[in-house]
């Protein structure tokens, strides 16, 4: 079985899969414009899908981790409970992009998430990878008729529809990142060293040190 989790959005997603087996997924969403809980939610969410899934931490073969991009707070928060899982319970670790998986659960075009500052993060599978970009920028490599999902994309409705996007309904779950879609992915990728494991920030972060 695989643990997944996924912090890269205001959301926390936590699911356990096994190829043939269990599907099981829990999600923490937060009303908009509310905090992200993920401190308060990633570990009940993982005990929450082990008792529902009926399984225990000696068939957890692999513990597969959204990397981002998206929220600095959340991937750090996210990543490092993976790492201290897996070094507590002697489970491979695995890094997956969030952009991946949120383009995996709908088999979308275009994949995006809101980066905050006016920006997104976005991926399109086969044609560009995960950069951050302006809207109207993103806007201009749209081809007419791609899907494109992601919290990114209900902000940014007008201008990718404009260019041709196809947006599903904001209530859609194809914009929420999968932790499902984590788990299957992280099937594909070979474990590496726990200490190498980092968010994929794709850009500075807010806040920088001051100098004296």
């Amino acid at each position: 079985m695989i643990l997944g989790l996924d912090t890269a959005t205001a959301d926390t997603a936590v699911a356990l899969w096994a190829p043939g087996g269990p599907e099981v997924e829990r999600r923490d969403e937060p009303p908009l414009g509310a905090r992200p809980a993920h401190a308060l939610r990633l570990l009940p969410l993982v005990e929450e899908v082990l008792v529902a899934a009926g399984a225990g931490w000696e068939q957890i073969e692999r513990i597969a981790v959204g990397v981002g991009p998206g929220s600095f707070t959340g991937l750090r928060l996210g990543i490092a409970t993976a790492r201290g899982l897996a070094q507590a319970r002697d489970i491979p670790v695995v890094g997956v992009s969030s952009l991946a998986a949120l383009a995996d659960g709908g088999d979308a075009a275009l994949a995006v998430i809101d980066a905050r500052r006016g920006e997104v993060f976005a991926a399109a599978p086969g044609v560009f990878g995960p950069a951050a970009w302006d809207p109207e920028e993103l806007a201009a490599r749209i081809q007419p008729g791609w899907l494109t999902i992601g919290d990114g994309a209900v902000r940014f409705r007008e201008p990718l529809e404009r260019a041709g996007a196809v947006i599903p309904a904001d209530d859609s779950p194809l914009h929420r990142v999968s932790a499902l879609s984590v788990c299957r992915l992280g099937a594909k990728v070979e474990p590496a060293d726990r200490d190498a494991l980092l968010p994929d920030y794709r850009r500075e972060p807010d806040a920088k040190p001051q100098t004296p």
